[in-house]
């Protein structure tokens, strides 16, 4: 369990450390065309890291449920997509 919080702490270290990286970038770039490409990158990249940590939760967490709670918990997570979905 300690590995997989480990695993979701350096993820969103690293999605943070890609925002602040991007904001600095956009500012000193100073162009609307090239701040809307970057940002078009940061929103392919962030349902990755998300799913990242969202994995590394569950399978941390399978020792501890039940397989019954586990059934809700990845509907859960599959409701999210299919909501998010376009």
């Amino acid at each position: 369990m300690f590995s997989s919080l480990l695993g979701i702490v350096f993820l969103r270290l690293l999605s943070g450390s890609m925002e602040i990286i991007a904001a600095f970038i956009i500012y000193r770039l100073n162009n609307l065309e090239h701040a809307l490409k970057i940002n078009a990158i940061l929103a392919s990249i962030g349902p990755l890291i998300f799913m990242g940590a969202m994995y590394l939760g569950l399978t941390g967490l399978t020792q501890k449920m039940s397989y019954n709670k586990m059934i809700f918990v990845y509907l859960g997570v599959a409701f999210i997509f299919w909501g998010l979905r376009s």
